[in-house]
């Protein structure tokens, strides 16, 4: 007689926090090899310790099972349970892709829609859709607290027949409770967006779920009613789960019904442990992100499509977002602004796709982007916020000191990965080789709906090389610490890029037009762009403006910056010995600190020119009478007249001791960037965005100069320190905002919107 058993299937659950803890725990204890992978090393190392605990009242049982981070796991991945935070699929899925097998599949026990996204990464053939109602919470490390019974949904995307893989995977999480199939996930993910907006909101306050709910039902009705009137448009077929009855919160149900729903909800949601949701303990324990907004994303962006109001589900997803860091401003009277909301009269809403378009026509007949439009793209992009940093954490561990042809290089490949990653393959590529300092990467992309008249494409236009030497980062590593964000190079301009990238990607997903790009990436502009001035001088002359990534000055762009100058001024004199002979020699040092006050005469404050002696060197030894002298020259000048007055005073200069020679070398590294009237009008374009978003911006005259230098001589107007808010650049108080990255980014996609529209 055989005893053996067959082999169980074993799962990979990436995300070990409420859901995926919980399910990974029910899983082992069936006796399915487990492999739970978290990004927090904390968890892992308690999991790996006392196993994988599950506490529900007032015991704890442990299982064990095989926890690591990402950086850890070695082999292929099978069966893939996904639980992480919305906000967090794409860089989940930058990990998971590569290592799917080709019959593996990724489930998304997640909330919000992300099966489309999973769909777009690894296939639709290898994508599962789920429904997920489960209450639970990470207490400590390591330990799930069980909050009573949920509901869980297994099907295949777009309501395609159960298959016997879901079949399968729904036998096996039964393991945890009552898990069902079904062809109309869909219809639950709908309905659960209903029922999540009432939770999300109740996080406005620190109070009970029920409680809130049960005191605000005005506000609390017409939050479903705006997510349930966009899924009745799309057609979807709602489907109760738990104690939520969807069809009583649609828009026109019977008040006396949806009052016996609500009575119903708040009953059951009182038998549940858990009485606060997981967003209010994100705010208020964990002092971290939501996920709120990215649950909300294909809502607002279906309902902006058809014209339909999301007036209080907008309230909640800025309310939360204020609360961010700033729990302590939880009130009641958050809910009570909402039931006022509520009460009021509302708009009419089209009835029929026809009226929709004609309200899109409209707004679109006043301003070529709607405000709504813009809006879209920044709710997407905060969205992905988490996505971003996770980035910009990646770029900044990639060292780029200037002077480092290796880790430039080393870079310059990860940047490449980088970028097919995020936007696909481009339609063209060049590497433009440089002996000396870094290549140049430049990356064509084509145009998308676009109505301009003018087809040549914009210039995104960075750098990638820092001033940080080669091994900063083993003392001051990438930190993020709540809003700010800092580490060598996020400032000044690493930011910048993974903000021109993400404003490309939200283009895309949201469907909205953008002119042809091209993405040009230099290794040497801390170093004066000397090898790379010739190429992005000629990709300028052929492109219609340029946008520059530096990062803001306050928040403001820079609608001129100043000429640069480098200079070196070299007197040669004669040696004698300075005691015994003090007549015979003529001393290099006398005569380089006349210059030096002849150099402070060409200093015009009111001119915006600066003139600075920043080094000097002279002379062998105190006895000796200076032979030599050098001082290097920093002059920055606001105009092309003032560079012409410097130049030809520099060119001048006359010793006063006839005995010396005095010489100068070098030039201007960067001419004068000037407010020309393209540039003020480009500017202007950007102040008429950035209202569309909500925010004034203002715009500055800098000092430093930039790239954008070079192409503003050359004709082509430039849009400036359109890349990351923050301060510190060159100092160890280098630092950028996660905010700011969110805002930044928008910003420019809505102006490259814009343009692809005028």
């Amino acid at each position: 007689m055989n005893d053996t058993h067959p082999e169980q299937p074993g799962y990979t659950v990436v995300g070990a926090g409420a859901i995926g803890g919980t399910l990974a725990f029910a899983l082992a204890r069936a006796g399915h090899p487990v492999t739970v992978v978290d990004a927090d090393p904390t968890h892992v190392d308690a999991i790996r310790t006392h196993g994988l605990v599950v506490a529900r009242s007032g015991t704890r049982e442990s299982v064990p099972v095989t926890a690591t981070t990402p950086d850890e796991f070695a082999g292929p991945l099978g069966r893939v349970l996904l639980a992480v935070k919305a906000q967090a699929t794409g860089t989940a899925l930058d990990w998971i892709a590569p290592r799917l097998a080709p019959d593996g599949y990724v489930v998304s026990l997640q909330n919000g829609f992300n099966e489309s996204l999973i769909a777009q990464r690894v296939g639709a053939a290898r994508t599962v859709a789920a429904f997920v109602n489960i209450f639970a919470d990470v207490i400590e490390p390591g330990v799930i607290q069980d909050g009573g019974a949920g509901a869980l949904v297994i099907g295949e995307p777009d309501g395609a027949p159960v298959s016997p893989r879901v079949r399968d995977l729904v036998a096996d999480l039964r393991s945890w409770g009552p898990a069902v199939a079904s062809d109309n996930v869909e219809g639950y993910l709908w309905a659960k967006a209903g029922f999540g907006a009432m939770l999300a909101a109740t996080a406005l306050a620190d109070a009970p779920m029920a409680d809130l709910i049960d005191r605000h039902r005005p506000a609390m009705a017409a939050l479903t009613v705006e997510v349930f009137a966009v899924s009745d448009r799309l057609g979807v077929t709602l489907e109760a789960f738990d104690a939520f009855e969807p069809h009583a919160f649609r828009p026109g149900a019977d008040p006396a019904a949806r009052n016996a729903a609500f009575d119903r909800l708040t009953a059951w949601l009182r038998t549940q442990t858990k009485d606060r949701s997981g967003i209010w303990r994100d705010l208020a324990v964990r002092h971290r992100p939501v996920e709120a907004p990215t649950h909300y994303t294909d809502v607002f962006h279906h309902a902006e499509r058809e014209g339909l109001p999301t007036t209080l589900l907008r309230t909640v997803v800025n309310g939360l977002r204020q609360l961010e860091g700033a729990a302590h401003d939880m009130s009641e009277s958050r809910l009570e602004e909402l039931d006022r909301l509520a009460q009021a009269p509302a708009p009419s809403l089209p009835v029929n796709s026809a009226q929709a378009e004609a309200v899109r026509n409209s707004a679109q007949a006043e301003v070529v982007l709607s405000s709504a439009q813009a809006e879209a793209v920044r709710q997407w992009l905060d969205a992905h916020r988490e996505d971003m940093v996770a980035d910009l954490a990646a770029y900044t561990s990639q060292g780029s000191a200037s002077d480092d042809l290796d880790a430039l290089d080393s870079c310059l490949g990860w940047l490449r990965g980088w970028l097919d990653r995020r936007l696909g393959e481009p339609d063209a590529e060049e590497t433009l080789a440089r002996e000396e300092t870094g290549d140049i990467l430049v990356r064509r992309y084509s145009a998308r709906d676009t109505t301009t008249q003018d087809s040549r494409p914009v210039l995104l236009l960075g750098h990638y090389d820092t001033v940080w030497p080669t091994g900063t980062l083993d003392t001051w590593p990438f930190q993020r610490d709540g809003d700010r964000i800092s580490g060598p190079g996020v400032f000044d301009m690493k930011a910048g890029l993974v903000q021109a990238v993400w404003a490309l990607r939200a283009l895309d997903a949201l469907g909205l037009p953008r002119p042809a790009c091209t993405v040009m990436l230099n290794g040497d502009e801390e170093t004066g762009s000397l090898a790379s001035r010739d190429a992005l001088v000629e990709e300028a002359r052929g492109s219609r403006l340029a946008m520059v990534f530096e990062a803001a000055a306050d928040g403001a762009i820079k609608t001129a910056r100043k000429g640069v100058g480098l200079f070196t001024v070299t007197v040669t004199g004669s040696e004698a010995h300075a005691g015994l002979d003090p007549t015979a020699g003529a001393s290099a040092v006398d005569e380089l600190a006349h210059q030096i006050l002849r150099l402070a005469d060409l200093r015009s404050p009111d001119a915006g020119t600066s003139l600075n002696v920043g080094v000097v060197a002279g002379g062998t030894r105190s006895n000796v009478t200076a032979g030599q002298a050098v001082g290097r020259i920093d002059v920055r000048v606001a105009t092309a007249a003032e560079q012409r007055r410097v130049g030809e005073a520099l060119a001048v200069l006359r010793p006063v001791d006839p005995r010396t020679r005095v010489e100068v070398t070098g030039g201007w590294n960067r001419p004068v960037f000037e407010r020309t009237e393209s540039v003020a009008a480009l500017a202007d374009l950007a102040r008429r965005c950035a209202a569309l978003l909500g925010h004034d911006l203002p715009e500055a005259t800098v000092g430093g100069a930039s790239d954008g230098n070079f192409v503003v001589a050359e004709g082509t107007p430039v849009l400036d320190g359109i890349g990351a808010v923050g301060s510190g650049a060159h100092a160890r108080s280098e630092n950028t905002s996660v905010s700011g990255m969110v805002t930044r980014a928008a910003l420019a996609a809505t102006v490259l919107a814009a343009l692809a529209l005028e």
